[in-house]
Formats: structure tokens, sequence, C-alpha cells
């Protein structure tokens, strides 16, 4: 299949590699030109505006940051609405407010064209693997034109329901995978606290009811103080805020959610927000006043302290 692909970030690009290494042929386009011309060179072919993305394909995906980087993109000038034509399928594999996604499909729908909402979990090493996970808001029909090509790029690919469906489990997921992060970080350095290596803590509780992907994952990014991004801390939080801005409006109380984005407002402030949301621990360091990084305990707990 001729594919269009426009978001070429830390997430699009190994998924867009993938989807060359099957076989399709691939039209990009990207802000920054460095990663077009890098698929340029494995076979894709170069594109000067999504306008022209959508004139050479029939089907295009979009990965983008946010909303208004979606909009832009799609209907702002030479965006994607304008090179699209009856029967055209645009796949949004954005982190977005189903509010938008909505917009957006009846935006296309005008010019006889369909959406998908199709956000994906999984983060960089997922995009790389092609095991992402892919929750997906729309008509079925429109699901099994590409089902396929998502089955390249993921493990699984789920209808959930209409348009904005797909990005309401993704904020589900989301604040899942906040709660799980700020709870994992508060864990380790209670270990430490306590003149427990948090090591041998986590690895205790890896294979019972605690043990999780978000464990697997993000463990020896704490333990290691190692923050390259997998997923940003600023983009979490933009997930954490429509997350609670859908809740609102729909009457959901998300106390937990609520108090994880207060967390994220403080790395933002400690200068974590280009960080990997691991970067969470942090936060119960600098509470706790004690470090995970090295083989010993910084501090002692009271209650270490009575046991002596």
């Amino acid at each position: 299949m001729k594919i269009g692909f426009i978001g070429l970030g830390i997430m699009g690009l190994p998924m867009a590699r993938n989807l060359l290494a099957a076989g399709h042929e691939l039209v990009v386009h990207n802000r920054s030109r460095a990663a077009v011309d890098a698929l340029a060179a494995e076979g894709a072919t170069a594109a000067q505006s999504p306008a022209e993305v959508a004139q050479q394909a029939s089907v295009v995906l979009t990965m983008l940051p946010d909303g208004p980087d979606v909009e832009a993109v799609v209907l702002g000038e030479n965006g994607v609405a304008s090179g699209m034509s009856e029967g055209s399928l645009l796949v949004d594999m954005s982190s977005i407010a189903p509010a938008t996604s909505r917009t957006l499909a009846d935006a296309l729908a005008e010019r006889g064209a369909t959406f998908l909402d199709a956000p994906v979990s999984g983060g960089e090493p997922g995009a790389i693997a092609g095991t992402l996970a892919f929750m997906v808001g729309g008509a079925a029909e429109d699901l099994e034109r590409v089902r396929e090509v998502l089955e390249v790029m993921g493990g699984s690919v789920t209808h959930v329901g209409p348009v904005g469906a797909g990005n309401i489990a993704k904020l589900a997921n989301q604040a899942i995978v906040a709660v799980n992060i700020a709870v994992l970080g508060e864990a380790a350095v209670l270990a430490r606290s306590a003149g427990v290596d948090p090591a041998a803590v986590l690895d205790a509780i890896r294979g019972g009811l605690a043990g999780s992907a978000v464990l697997e994952q993000k463990a020896q990014k704490m333990l290691g103080a190692e923050f390259a991004p997998g997923f940003r801390v600023d983009l979490h939080i933009k997930d954490l805020d429509n997350t609670l801005a859908t809740g609102h409006a729909s009457g959901a109380s998300l106390p937990l959610t609520a108090a994880v984005r207060e967390m994220m407002t403080a790395l933002i402030a400690a200068g974590h927000g280009r960080d990997d949301h691991s970067a969470l621990v942090t936060h119960h360091e600098r509470l706790s006043g004690t470090t995970l990084a090295g083989d010993q305990p910084t501090s002692q707990s009271t209650a270490q302290k009575d046991l002596a």
C-alpha cells in the first residue's frame, strides 16, 4: 500500500521505518528535515507539505505531539484536508483530546474523507519493536482498510468505538501509567530510606501482583537516574490535562490523576520537562531527602534506627 506519514519524531520515525521494512511505499513529511532525509535515503518519497502527502496517498497517518499540531497539519494552509479526495482516510495516531478528534472527523467528512483516531501505547521501545498497542475510534470498516498496516507497527489493534473512543482509551491508559510510575518511584524511595536496596525490593515484587510493564520498563531508569526520553514529562502532562478536562466534562472524578499531574508540575519547575516520565522518582527523592543512585542508602529511617 502507498501510505502517507506525517510526524517523524521519537515514535513516528521507527514506526515509519517498520512500514518501509514491510514493503509499503511511503510518502513522508515532517517539520524538521533531517528525519525526512533519513527516510528518503531508505526509499521513502519526500513531500514538501501535508497537502502533497495527501495528494499522493489515499491513506495518511499522522503522529504528532498534541491536538493543535494535528489541527494545523490537517486543517491549516497546505494541510492534509486540502489534498484529500473522496474516499481518502486519515488515521491520526497522536494522543489528543477526543473532542479534537471529532472536530477533525467532521471537517474531513465534508470532503468525503474519513477519519480514525488510533493513539498508541508502548513508547519508543514499542515503536522500534513494532509491538505498540493501538486503540482505535471510528467506523469498523475504515479500520479494516488499514488493520494490516497498523499490525505492522503494533502487537494489538483494538476497535474501541466511534470517533473519539480511541483517545478516551488512551487517556485512561495514560492515567494508569502516570499513577503506576509515581507509586513505583515512591516505593523505591521508601526502600532506600528504610535502609534496604531498592533494586532488591523491586526484583522481589516483580513476579507478584505488583509486577507490571511499568516496573519492567522504568525501574532501571529510576535506579540509574537515566532519564533519556522514551516518553517525555511535558507530553505526559498534555495527556493528563486532556484526561482531567474530559473527566470534568463527563462528570468523572479523577483525584489520583490530578495528584500525579501536580507532581509533574513540580518536575517542570525542577527542569525535567523534556526528560522521561520515569523522572517522577526525583520528586519523591526531593521530598524524602534521599536518592536511589549509589550502592548504599543515603539516609536511614527512624524505624530502622529504632530496630538497631
